[in-house]
């Protein structure tokens, strides 16, 4: 009989987390169907889909150096595709003021941030520093993406409306959560799994305010609509993305 070992359950979970991090990352497919439609970007805005792929780049770069990464590398590589081709469509469908907003985010985040952090852990430092250097790096940005949700849930509270909350996203991103978290706990691999306790954490206080105030009337104020998270940076991560309507305000 075949004895199941921490390998297979972490395999398993890793799996897990593979197909919920991948609907979380088309959880923007109706917006980004809205945008062809009406060949317009209207109020939406590029920032979750570049701070999403730059998630992805930074975490594909850790499964590329982690030893037995495959289930890291696999989501992220199709994330990295997935946020690309967001950002390509919304590039075409954007304004002037817009492409230049997004072209300033891309060379930020994915050309300098991620070119110089590539450049210096590769030519400064080897082996395991480099992988703990980089796993630290992708664990910070992993945490503060996580602390994201509490600008949602305040506004939650504040208008006792549930309408910027999708129970189903919120849903998705703590079962996510948690699959990646057992796998980074298998591998023990805790730049993985700690991140990912935090994530649980928003996830199941999103879905208790979402109980909370599910038949409240209350019409919420139209600020920044939370629609689509899309990796993370868990692995899902998982990456949280905020919409905004067109009369709402920048995130």
């Amino acid at each position: 009989m075949a004895i199941l070992t921490a390998a297979h359950l972490a395999s398993f979970f890793g799996i897990l987390g593979n197909i919920l991090s991948f609907l979380v990352f088309l959880a923007p497919v109706p917006t980004f169907y809205k945008i062809y439609k009406k060949k317009s970007t209207e109020g939406f805005q590029s920032l979750p889909y570049s701070v999403a792929l730059f998630s992805a780049l930074l975490l594909l770069y850790y499964g590329f150096l982690k030893t037995n990464g495959l289930m890291i590398i696999t989501i992220n590589g199709i994330g990295c595709a997935i946020e690309s081709f967001y950002l390509f469509l919304f590039m075409i469908y954007a304004t002037k003021e817009a492409k230049i907003y997004t072209t300033k985010l891309l060379l930020l985040f994915n050309v300098g941030a991620f070119g110089i952090m590539l450049l210096s852990t590769s030519l400064l430092f080897k082996g395991h520093r480099r992988l703990s250097i980089v796993g630290w790096i992708c664990a910070v940005f992993s945490v503060c993406v996580f602390a994201a949700p509490l600008s949602i849930m305040r506004r939650v509270i504040k208008t006792k409306s549930v309408e910027y909350m999708p129970f189903p996203l919120s849903f998705c991103l703590t079962l996510s959560a948690i699959m990646w978290f057992f796998y980074g706990f298998l591998m023990k691999d805790f730049y993985i799994a700690t991140p990912n306790i935090l994530g649980f954490v928003f996830g199941i206080a999103q879905m208790v305010l979402y109980i909370i105030y599910k038949g409240s009337k209350k019409e919420a104020v139209p600020e920044a609509k939370l629609q689509d998270l899309t990796t993370v940076i868990d692995l899902q991560v998982v990456e949280m993305q905020e919409n905004v309507k067109p009369e709402g305000m920048t995130p």
